[in-house]
């Protein structure tokens, strides 16, 4: 470790377990920044995507807010610059409010939307004045955790409800029966119509049991890189310690903070 980096003084209210500048003087945290390439790479993927299949203009704006995120995050461990740090921490919120407005705005009026969109920008208001006024990175981190619980659970929600095979036959004998066509009277399903019905219900089942794969495998990576990180946090000394005796190039696979970007590229993808 050394003081006579690049972007020196830190002025950051946090500075992580990897020690400033023991491998360039031009980035205090190299592996802390590196990792962020993995952000950047998806955001650029998730751009080209949706200009690619027309997606709906809010996942493009998503993926941007999810380019800040990674390019904020590698300008805040390079610096360690208290203004990076606050393009790294708020794009997160921004960009989870995005996604809040892209989940519970599915289907639904225009009024509601519009007024859960005022809702939202008020509310990322009011975390960036509070965060500057407390400067408390656990409040930061807190307000990040609710709203990516939320906007998980609600995903889930939509999943489970959109092509759940038991869920849409509801839905659709519902709509069925307030409909006209009800007093015209229906006529049961043609054997092809049976057997199509049942294709489309196993396509549909195996298209869910991926997709709880990926959110099972997604969590755990998830989960499994905070654990690391907060195990950075209590052992910093001795991890460093053990570092000194490894040496490089091994001794990077113990920044426990580095892991944690790892496991959130994996939820991501």
């Amino acid at each position: 470790a050394r003081k006579d980096g690049y972007w020196a003084p830190i002025t950051s209210t946090l500075d992580w377990c990897e020690e400033n500048y023991y491998a360039t003087r031009y980035s205090a945290e190299i592996v802390n920044t590196l990792t962020n390439l993995l952000f950047i790479y998806l955001a650029y993927r998730g751009i080209t995507n949706c200009l690619q299949q027309n997606h709906e203009r809010i996942f493009l704006l998503t993926f941007v807010g999810y380019l800040v995120v990674g390019s904020g995050s590698f300008a805040f461990h390079t610096t360690l610059k208290y203004p990076m740090q606050l393009v790294d921490e708020l794009s997160m919120i921004y960009t989870t409010c995005l996604m809040f407005w892209a989940t519970f705005e599915h289907k639904r009026e225009q009024a509601f939307r519009t007024l859960l969109g005022f809702a939202l920008a008020g509310l990322a208001i009011f975390i960036t004045a509070y965060y500057h006024y407390l400067q408390d990175p656990t409040f930061h981190q807190n307000a990040y955790a609710i709203l990516t619980a939320i906007v998980l659970l609600r995903s889930m929600y939509i999943m489970e409800v959109s092509i759940r095979p038991f869920y849409r036959e509801r839905r659709e004998k519902r709509e069925l029966e307030s409909s006209s066509r009800k007093s015209q009277g229906q006529g049961s399903l043609s054997p092809a119509d049976t057997t199509e019905q049942k294709r489309r219900d196993n396509r549909d089942r195996e298209i869910l049991r991926q997709m709880w794969w990926m959110i099972g495998t997604g969590l755990t990576a998830f989960l499994g890189g905070f654990a690391v990180w907060n195990l950075d946090n209590e052992y910093c000394s001795v991890l460093r310690s053990w570092r000194h005796q490894i040496g490089l190039p091994w001794g990077i696979l113990l920044e426990g903070h580095g892991w944690w970007h790892l496991g959130t590229v994996s939820f991501s993808i």
